[in-house]
């Protein structure tokens, strides 16, 4: 069946307007063209516009008149007819890149004008455009900066480690904004990874150079601030001198000693071991003499570690810690075991805890460290006393005045170790022993009145002054005072009590550390838990309280006289037995008659 005739011609004439319109499109597309060539880039607007009017749905008219646009910096517009031709042609890689690098100039014109935040919107289209090409992110990454959003700045920069991968390039970036955040200890760990990576990366070098300088100026005041005994302000600058370099030694050393010199011995002992730690570690590779000075600040570090090991104990000891001292201690002589001062000042703990067995091995064990240490001799003579004491209330006698015995043997000055043996030596019958101690109690102190019924028991009928002059008591006079002056002499040749050299005087101190100890004192020192002064005051202190309560007794007793009301006493009703219950008693015969 034919269509109609009217259908057809109306078919044709459609496809001829068709005709016409695509040839006029063209010929507007051509002019255009030639409008680009001649650089007339309004003229070649207008002819595109007419083309595309004309044919709306031609990819390339949009294209061209975004490129007449582009020259004409309308990036605005060029812009949208990009849009349109990715819209119409989908499968044409190189449209989007041309948007993006659209958005780019745009952006860049933007940045240019100090237009930021404009600036910042079109590299971050550019970036969604085209991924993976790194300068429009970092385009972004300028304007995030000039707006002073330096933690975005940041979450962009930890993204593209998490994405990209590690390098020095970043790395150093990051350090830069950590540096604008002011978070300096970030920052010199980021420049650190950026030279392991990249050693030679002048960036990096440079900005790390700046943070080493600042903080070496930051020491160098805290320095003086100690020096001058204002520690809290030198503890000020020299946590700024480790903001800007964290892995300094040098500086934990320093801050560990300000930290035991305020008492704070718990951040004391942490910056200690990080200073030993750090020892050689984050500074440039050692040459020569630098491996000496690593050796000398580690050793430094351990010194001062188990000096504040032993301020902390002691501390505790105060407070009646006896355990945490112990264990501090410990710790200390794990550090240090050649130090008999450490083992004098646990032996102490252990006697607070009547840990007799304990303390006495400590003592001995600082006597053969240090055989001349007259504060260890003090010591084993109050422990052995202790001992025998024990012994004496077990009736132990022999093996109490053994005790004794030792304990006079170091201390031969004690009175009331002679009085202690003097009461042994009576209860098992060494009689002779038992006079000639008691005899050097009353040479010792002529007061002491708790050995007069001894003595008036051992030589009966004798006055006090008839003991006292007497040859014997002179003899024995002559031999004690003798051996008092030997002791005295040997604790003469012995430096002050209680103090301790463990680390050597150096003639001139370099590291500021040491120039803070030297201000200490020229020798470190180890303070005892208990000074033997101390010792002797408690033991006379006790002996005094012995003695008023024995007279307190005496003077508080009940009266023997009773004038109070009594009760009578009923005597009990004996029963006479019976005559054939009483037994038969025989009669006894007397003198010359009986006795009935």
């Amino acid at each position: 069946m034919n269509p109609p005739v009217g259908c057809a011609e109306k078919k044709k004439s459609a496809m001829y307007g068709e005709c016409i319109i695509k040839e006029k499109a063209v010929k507007h597309y051509e002019a255009g063209v030639g409008a680009m060539s001649q650089s007339h880039f309004d003229k070649a607007v207008s002819c595109f516009s007419k083309a595309i009017l004309l044919q709306p749905h031609q990819t390339e008219f949009y294209v061209q008149r975004a490129e007449a646009y582009l020259q004409l910096c309308d990036f605005q517009s060029a812009a949208l007819d990009y849009k349109h031709a990715c819209s119409l042609d989908l499968q044409t890689e190189a449209y989007p890149q041309q948007l993006a690098f659209i958005y780019y100039l745009q952006g860049q014109c933007c940045f240019d004008l100090g237009k930021f935040l404009e600036a910042l919107e079109s590299f971050t289209k550019a970036a969604e455009l085209k991924p993976s090409f790194r300068p429009y992110h970092m385009r972004s990454l300028a304007c995030l900066t000039a707006l002073g959003r330096y933690s975005d700045c940041l979450r962009l920069v930890n993204n593209w480690l998490e994405t990209d991968g590690q390098s020095a390039d970043l790395f150093t970036l990051r350090a830069r904004l950590h540096h604008q955040l002011n978070q300096m200890t970030l920052c010199h760990h980021d420049l650190r990874s950026a030279l392991r990576l990249k050693p030679c990366c002048p960036e990096a070098q440079a900005l790390l150079k700046r943070l080493k300088e600042a903080a070496e100026e930051s020491h160098q005041a805290a320095v003086d601030k100690a020096l001058k005994e204002e520690l809290s302000d030198a503890l000020g600058k020299i946590n700024t001198a480790l903001v800007y370099n964290p892995n300094k030694a040098q500086y934990y050393l320093f801050r560990g000693i300000l930290y035991r010199r305020l008492k704070d011995f718990t951040a004391a002992i942490e910056d200690l071991i990080l200073a030993v730690e750090f020892c050689g570690v984050g500074e440039d590779p050692p040459q020569g003499g630098m491996q000496d000075n690593s050796e000398d600040l580690e050793e430094d570090a351990q010194t001062q570690l188990v000096l504040t090991y032993n301020d902390f104990a002691i501390q505790c000891f105060s407070r009646g810690l006896y355990g945490e001292a112990i264990m501090l201690l410990n710790k200390a002589i794990e550090k240090q075991r050649d130090a008999s001062e450490l083992f004098i000042n646990r032996g102490d703990c252990f006697f607070k805890q009547c840990e007799w067995t304990f303390a006495l091995a400590d003592y001995q064990q600082a006597e053969e460290m240090d055989p001349d240490n007259t504060d260890v001799w003090l010591r084993l003579a109050v422990i052995h006393n202790t001992l025998g004491l024990h012994s004496y209330e077990d009736k132990n006698y022999q093996e109490a005045a053994d005790k004794y015995s030792v304990a006079i043997r170091y201390n031969p000055g004690e009175v009331h170790h002679y009085e202690n043996r003097a009461k042994a030596y009576s209860k098992v019958a060494k009689m002779e022993e038992a006079k000639t101690d008691a005899i050097r109690v009353l040479i010792l102190e002529p007061t002491n009145d708790q050995v007069l019924p001894l003595l008036s028991s051992l030589l009966p009928g004798c006055s006090l002054t008839d003991i006292i002059s007497c040859a014997t008591a002179q003899s024995v006079k002559t031999q004690l005072t003798a051996k008092i002056q030997a002791f005295k002499l040997a604790v003469s040749k012995v430096s002050r009590i209680g103090r301790m050299a463990l680390a050597k005087e150096e003639s001139q101190l370099q590291t500021s550390s040491q120039n803070l100890q030297a201000e200490d004192g020229s020798e470190q020192m180890m303070k005892p838990c208990v000074s033997p002064r101390e010792v002797q005051c408690k033991l006379v202190k006790r002996k005094q309280q012995l003695n008023q309560a024995v007279k307190r007794a005496l003077q508080q007793r009940q009266p023997l006289h009773y004038d109070g009301p009594r009760l009578a006493f009923i005597h009990p009703v004996r029963e006479e037995p019976s005559a054939q219950d009483r037994p038969y008693v025989w009669r006894k015969f007397g003198g010359f008659g009986l006795n009935c």
